[in-house]
């Protein structure tokens, strides 16, 4: 059976973003056979703007729910608690984004790894898929992916950013790469890694608004330049743009388990 739509699987399309033209962005996205986009959490304070946009485009956008590990601060049991609420809402496909970011501050590590064993602790409880967020942190974020080895976790490593070894490690422990526009940039490894794990191993992502791939690299990004970053994948890969499409759909769906319809 062909998927013949693009999924964005991390897109932060809500109107903290998008004040002025949300549901314009939402209809290019659709417009250009995006017609699902997950939409991630980075705090108790994104909830109202992501549940008002699934709310407005149910059939298009998936809400998760989660804590970015750079808005873990001393105050993240609180921020757990109040997220946690909101696991049963009927809308939400899966935890993150969630994750290690040790790139600019590392002020609060032992409080991102906390943070982040928890949210695992939740995907783990509930059978729902993960998005996570690692940057400058792999090793850290292995050690406590590798206490849930035999969990059973699933979900996509957003932007993946790691080298092959951790690439390797992520798909044979049932985790998809998520490809952001990063692959459209000249002189990147990412093409290299695309090129090692094959179409069956991605995930497509814009990490809209940020990331925006050439052409349009350093303006606001959004998810109907899903195509762009396909093309590139396709070119490397010497596939076509359909199997791009088609085949990383299936790979997100299979992640997501029928909770994206």
């Amino acid at each position: 059976m062909n998927n013949n739509y693009f999924i964005d699987s991390h897109a932060h399309l809500y109107r903290e973003y998008y004040p002025n033209d949300f549901q314009e962005v939402i209809q290019r996205a659709i417009d250009h056979r995006v017609e699902k986009v997950i939409l991630p959490c980075v705090s108790a304070e994104s909830i109202p703007d992501i549940f008002e946009a699934a709310k407005l485009f149910p059939n298009h956008l998936f809400p998760l729910i989660g804590l970015h590990p750079t808005d873990v601060n001393q105050d993240f049991k609180h921020q757990l608690s109040i997220l946690e609420k909101h696991l049963d809402n009927q809308s939400v496909v899966g935890i993150g984004e969630t994750g290690i970011d040790l790139y600019h501050d590392k002020t609060y590590f032992s409080e991102q790894m906390m943070a982040f064993e928890t949210q695992l602790f939740w995907a783990k409880e509930m059978l729902l898929p993960l998005s996570i967020h690692i940057r400058d942190g792999f090793n850290e974020a292995l050690s406590v992916l590798k206490k849930f080895k035999s969990a059973g976790l699933r979900g996509i490593l957003h932007c993946f950013s790691g080298g092959i070894q951790e690439a390797k490690w992520a798909i044979d422990n049932g985790f998809l790469l998520g490809i952001s526009g990063v692959v459209t940039f000249k002189k990147n490894r990412l093409q290299d890694i695309v090129k090692e794990v094959g179409i069956n191993a991605i995930a497509l992502e814009t990490d809209a608004p940020f990331l925006a791939p050439d052409p349009y690299r350093g303006k606001r990004n959004e998810s109907a330049y899903i195509p762009v970053i396909a093309e590139k994948i396709a070119s490397v890969l010497e596939i076509s743009i359909e199997e791009v499409m088609n085949i990383t759909t299936k790979n997100v769906e299979a992640i997501f388990k029928g909770v994206i319809l």
